[in-house]
């Protein structure tokens, strides 16, 4: 969904009772806002917190007290302690009360209440209150940063305002969220699930809490009890994001393509209507790509080209590698060396449930393995439809996940999967094509990465005949690229034991040094 300006009259009035902080029955005086603004400004807050008692300055020390309430934040300047209610010692009321909260927020203001967080708030006194943009763990004086509570609490909040406001229904279910680095113990998957409950694809919520009870049980094994922990880290680790995709811009996407690669134009003019409809859909489209032919053309570049122009992070699989469809499904727990297949493990890499999912060496599968061919497991992730691996026993929504294949021999291919792509066959290139690239491209990268200057080392035109005589029977340009690396490194050679200051190869000598 595109962002949307924060518009403080689009609000929800509480009602008494209300279940503000998921407690039912909790009175709460709040108003809830809900916005998919993704950057936290005064204009685009986190809450209102009232100052009828006092302004509050840029930067204010305190605790949200109240916690079955979850109301009010008590400023305490980080000399006096606040007990449940809000008050001090002597009595005296602290409480700045919420007035609007953003509703994606709700479920963190609960937890640092609970947990007696001692934060630092950033905020502007406005008309309607102090507006409070960025929340900070910090020790109870409030002049230092508690470094490792800080950073889990950043992490939440960077999630949280990535995320689509929560729907109403089901208040009180926990809801996993995706983690990062930090997610390892379960004491720091608890938390996160405490605070973010609302980011998680409906049907993992349920699945999450099966796996905690799974994990809390004393009638499993520890290998059970490992096999749990690693799934729901795994999902975690998984930064589950919308539906939507903003549209491409079509003269920045050919810029890329012909940063990648020479030529092609109707490859790349065929790869752009493919993917254009994003602009009108905002989803992906619903046909993965399948680039096939000779090696050596660049068809990996073509893939990595194509994620950066839907910009999104990429992983890559390469079936040559897979014997068995359990590679790529994942192993059921019951095995003590059980793991998650190569699919979700992608995923988890990628840290990202919308990425581009680049399957290289399609044709290469082998397809005399007993279960049949291990590339037919593909087909449920190309379907949009979910993806179920053994190991995380979830449906793993995968309408965020865009294919795009390679391969030297279609034939080799099943019906089903060429199904599932639109298909673009990948000519070689013509000789007068691969000139131009030995010229503009192959020579000048070898050049600069082994530190020379262009004139140090000069081929003239008959000497690229030579090249292409010597390769014409070889698809692709990585000859091209191995035949330049000869030729300069000879001339390097000769400038360093002879102390010439440069080497032109004609074709007398290119032809006695490669054939």
């Amino acid at each position: 969904m595109a962002d949307r300006i924060f518009d403080f009259n689009k609000t929800e009035e509480s009602k008494a009772p209300k279940t503000g902080s998921g407690d039912e029955g909790s009175l709460v005086t709040w108003q809830i806002v809900e916005t998919d603004e993704k950057e936290l400004s005064a204009d685009s807050p986190i809450m209102v917190l009232s100052e009828e008692k006092e302004k509050l300055p840029k930067h204010a020390a305190g605790v949200f007290v109240n916690p079955v309430r979850g109301t009010s934040f008590a400023y305490t300047e980080g000399k006096v302690e606040a007990d449940v209610s809000g008050k001090d010692k002597d009595g005296r009321d602290l409480n700045h009360h919420i007035l609007k909260i953003d509703k994606r927020f709700i479920d963190l203001e609960k937890w640092l209440g609970e947990n007696h967080v001692s934060v630092r708030l950033s905020g502007e006194s406005r008309e309607e209150g102090y507006c409070v943009y960025k929340i900070r763990a910090v020790t109870p004086d409030g002049k230092n940063i508690q470094s490792d509570r800080d950073s889990f609490l950043q992490l939440i909040i960077e999630r949280l305002k990535e995320s689509k406001a929560p729907d109403d229904e089901e208040p009180n279910d926990e809801m996993t969220e995706v983690g990062h680095q930090d997610l390892r113990d379960i004491n720091s998957m608890l938390n996160f699930l405490a605070c973010a409950k609302k980011t998680l694809p409906k049907n993992m919520q349920s699945w999450a809490d099966r796996n905690i009870d799974l994990i809390r049980s004393k009638t499993i094994t520890p290998e059970e009890r490992r096999h749990a922990e690693r799934a729901l880290q795994m999902v975690l680790n998984i930064q589950w994001k919308g539906e939507y995709f903003a549209a491409i811009d079509p003269v920045r996407a050919r810029q890329i393509l012909d940063e990648e690669l020479y030529g092609l134009e109707r490859v790349k003019q065929r790869i752009m209507e493919t993917i254009i409809q994003i602009n009108r859909t905002h989803t992906l489209p619903s046909y993965g790509l399948l680039l096939a032919g000779p090696a050596g053309i660049g068809k990996s570049q073509l893939a990595y080209a194509v994620a950066r122009i839907l910009r999104l992070p990429w992983t890559s699989l390469d079936m040559s590698a897979i014997h068995d469809s359990e590679a790529l499904t994942g192993s059921p727990r019951v095995y003590a060396n059980a793991k998650a297949g190569r699919i979700m493990e992608a995923f988890s890499q990628s840290g990202s449930s919308n990425i581009v999912f680049i399957i290289n060496e399609l044709d290469k599968a082998d397809q005399n393995s007993i279960n049949g061919n291990p590339a037919d497991a593909l087909l449920t992730l190309l379907d949009n439809i979910g993806y179920t691996d053994n190991y995380i026993e979830c449906r793993i929504p995968t309408n965020g996940v865009y294919p795009v294949a390679t391969a030297n021999d279609k034939s080799r291919i099943s019906d089903p999967l060429m199904s599932r792509f639109a298909v673009i066959d990948i000519p070689d290139y013509t000789p007068d094509e691969k000139k131009i690239i030995f010229q503009k491209f192959s020579l000048p990268k070898v050049l600069k990465r082994m530190g020379m200057r262009p004139e140090e080392c000069v081929v003239d035109d008959r000497a690229i005949s030579v090249i292409l005589e010597k390769y014409r029977d070889t698809t692709g340009c990585r000859d091209l690229e191995q035949a330049a690396e000869h030729l300069a490194a000879n001339a390097l050679y000769q400038i360093e034991t002879t102390g010439v200051d440069a080497v032109t190869f004609d074709a007398h000598t290119t032809r006695r040094l490669l054939f």
